[in-house]
């Protein structure tokens, strides 16, 4: 008697559980990537549920990996071809862009000293997706958290993309250099010229402090860790 095949049975589930492991791209940020909730992938790779990918989710995915949509389960017709004909996978560099991976951490908890922003490596991510998430003129870096009073938002060991270029202050999660330490925090403008400091993890304290004490280094665009 034939056995029911398991979900990751199906090559479409166990391509996308590669290629998320391959970019250190966990499978909660990619379900909040797509507007779902943090466990979307997880059950479609795990417990076949959905059957399929809705097509827009499909699409997203395969720019953000540059692989086709029929590696993810989608069609494999030459009209889907034709339509993804522009995406990376031709090679020509011009079609990605290179992140640099710093030889630092930023800290999500008491602080740390950062040594030197040595790249020891670099992401690839297509241009296209960049540019679908506004990032198009970002001036990206990638980094360590090392804590936890980001969490449940950053995990200790999570890499996040930092958005170096310069652009008026707002509100959001930042990395930011106090003194010698970098740190990762949520940046809120309070009155008379001072910031506040504010971890996601409710046992670390604000900290407040005036805005000149704080050198803002990047706004925390996205965020990649393993599950």
């Amino acid at each position: 008697m034939t056995q029911p095949a398991t979900p990751l049975a199906d090559p479409a589930r166990q391509r996308l559980l590669d290629l998320s492991q391959e970019r250190g791209a966990s499978l909660a940020s990619l379900s909040e990537m797509l507007g779902r909730n943090a466990s979307y992938l997880q059950q479609f790779i795990r417990k076949g549920s959905p059957r399929k990918l809705e097509e827009g989710d499909r699409r997203t995915l395969a720019r953000f990996f540059g692989v086709a949509e029929r590696e993810l389960g989608g069609p494999g017709d030459a009209a889907q071809e034709k339509s993804y004909a522009q995406t990376p996978r031709t090679g020509d560099s011009r079609d990605w862009v290179e992140v640099q991976r710093l030889d630092i951490g930023a800290s999500a908890g008491p602080g740390a000293l950062p040594s030197h922003e040595a790249a020891f490596d670099a992401f690839r991510f297509s241009r296209r997706w960049l540019a679908e998430q506004g990032l198009a003129d970002a001036q990206l870096s990638a980094i360590t958290v090392e804590g936890d009073s980001m969490e449940p938002l950053l995990r200790d060991g999570d890499e996040i993309l930092i958005d170096r270029a310069p652009r008026p202050f707002r509100d959001g999660v930042h990395v930011v250099r106090l003194d010698d330490t970098l740190m990762v925090k949520r940046v809120a403008r309070g009155a008379a010229g001072r910031v506040s400091l504010l971890s996601q993890n409710l046992a670390y304290p604000p900290v407040e402090v005036d805005a000149e004490e704080i050198e803002v280094i990047g706004r925390v665009v996205w965020k990649g860790g393993r599950i």
